[in-house]
């Protein structure tokens, strides 16, 4: 029996297949390739292109292979891209998983593993946030993703889909081999936009106000390695096969770093000077997010292996380094 990962050759979902291959799990991947890359998809797992919007094709995928599980990582994921284009992201994110799950209900596949965000939370109402605070997503991204959690819920319900939500914050950092790592274009996260001022692909970074109550002014958000959040995806999944009841989690290294440290990290491990030029806020950055951890540590047993800023960046400095341009030749 296999794990179908959505997604599989994203950045995050990768990572995660890359970890299945690791202890010993047989995997198939559904990507459109609108955002993967497939160079990313690892040699040992077996591939299916297409999209998820697509009943035809989800049902071959189901019909072709023993699935017994779903991880899903299939969506846009952009915050800036969901409030000036919010129907791609309805279409995308909330009609493909409604079309994902007819077809489970269809073929008596009834777990699925979620890749949700912090994103569902908006402004949070405090520091570390917990699972049980309120959700008030402040874009269309967030939206569609709580709402994608509220469908697993109602199928539940109706059809006995059972079901993890993680939410996760900041994901960085890329595999310790070296051979996959982080490429969006466009580039919207922090790390690999530092990182390309040493690559010489950009002569500065822009930091996005200076005057957040913070020890240093700037932007506090918790950073976690992409393999962690890889692991997670994969305790979850055993968590389900064990019996384990419906949830949602967090995932976060429950520290947070400001803009200003992880510029200096960056500064300390690509022995770069990195100039950075103060540039006016970003209309709804929290000034802080930073995510609990307690109960993914305590329910699944998930503990972070490269919690360590400096760790996550050479990680991701040894990809950038190397892949300038990501996948492309």
């Amino acid at each position: 029996m296999a794990i179908l990962v959505l997604g599989g050759a994203g950045y995050i979902g990768s990572h995660t297949v890359y970890e299945l291959i690791d202890a010993g799990k047989d995997v198939v991947i559904a990507d459109n390739l609108e955002t993967g890359h497939i160079e990313a998809v690892h040699p040992k797992a077996k591939f299916y292109q297409g999209d998820i919007r697509d009943r035809a094709f989800v049902d071959s995928v189901f019909e072709a292979e023993q699935i017994d599980g779903v991880i899903h990582f299939a969506a846009n994921s952009l915050v800036g891209e969901s409030m000036t284009d919010p129907l791609k992201y309805y279409d995308n994110n909330l009609c493909g998983t409604k079309v994902l799950l007819e077809s489970m209900v269809a073929h008596g596949i009834d777990k699925i593993v979620f890749s949700s965000t912090a994103a569902t939370y908006g402004e949070p109402e405090r520091v570390p946030i917990l699972e049980t605070d309120r959700t008030e997503p402040t874009n269309c991204y967030g939206e569609t993703k709580l709402s994608m959690e509220k469908m697993f819920k109602w199928t539940s319900v109706a059809h006995g889909l059972h079901f993890v939500s993680l939410r996760y914050f900041n994901a960085c950092g890329a595999h310790v081999s070296g051979s996959i790592g982080e490429a969006h274009k466009p580039e919207t996260h922090l790390i690999p936009l530092i990182l390309q001022v040493p690559n010489g692909q950009r002569e500065f970074i822009s930091i996005f106000g200076d005057d957040y109550d913070t020890k240093d002014g700037t932007c506090i958000r918790d950073y976690i390695h992409v393999t962690d959040l890889a692991q997670a995806h994969i305790l979850a999944m055993d968590y389900l096969m064990n019996g384990g009841e419906n949830n949602i989690f967090n995932l976060g290294n429950g520290v947070g770093f400001t803009v200003k440290e992880v510029i200096d990290t960056a500064r300390e491990v690509t022995g770069h000077p990195i100039p950075a030029k103060v540039t006016p806020r970003r209309a709804g950055d929290p000034a802080q997010l930073i995510a609990s951890s307690d109960k993914a540590r305590s329910v699944l047993g998930w503990n972070p292996q490269h919690a360590d800023l400096k760790e996550i960046i050479e990680t991701a400095w040894n990809w950038h380094k190397n892949h300038p341009n990501g996948f492309a030749k």
